[in-house]
């Protein structure tokens, strides 16, 4: 019974601790960006990647948050939603 309780209690402290770190990453995106969405250049900025390295997780499907493509084109303007982005970024980034 002590294991369960303990492992509840350290599951609801990780949860709030994430809360805390996507707060913090939506505030900045928020500070910085100054809109509600990022564009496929911004979020490669932010992932740290090239622009076609976008386009390839886009295409694999793997690697990003939710995005929105805006049209049916091949090549339609996709946009991310900086919520989305913050969560992703809180669940994949890795502090000491």
């Amino acid at each position: 019974m002590y294991i369960f309780v303990y492992t509840l209690v350290s599951k609801i402290k990780e949860r709030q601790d994430m809360n805390q770190k996507q707060e913090l990453i939506y505030n900045d995106l928020q500070t910085r960006y100054k809109k509600s969405t990022l564009s496929k250049r911004e979020m490669a900025h932010e992932l740290g990647i090239s622009y076609s390295g976008i386009d390839n997780y886009l295409s694999k499907g793997y690697g990003t948050p939710n995005y929105k493509k805006l049209g049916t084109a091949k090549n339609a303007k996709v946009v991310f939603n900086i919520i989305d982005v913050a969560e992703f970024l809180s669940e994949t980034i890795k502090t000491a």
